[in-house]
């Protein structure tokens, strides 16, 4: 078994960051950055606009930890 390499500790770091982001933009709310996305742009749900796309972003680095555990 080789050593990883710089790659794929980062391929590894992906999925994960994804992931924090999406929790501490969800957890964050509507807060100053809401005011540059147009009136009806923010929404009560908790899980929309860029806490979506970060769950997505995760979902599809995903694939490195899956091989991992083969």
């Amino acid at each position: 078994m080789t050593r990883p390499q710089a790659a794929e500790y980062l391929a590894l770091a992906a999925s994960p960051t994804f992931a924090a982001m999406a929790l501490a933009t969800a957890l964050a709310g509507e807060g100053p950055m809401a005011a540059l996305c147009g009136p009806g742009a923010g929404g009560s749900w908790p899980l929309d606009q860029m806490v979506m796309m970060y769950l997505l972003m995760s979902a599809f680095h995903v694939s490195p930890w899956l091989r991992r555990w083969r």
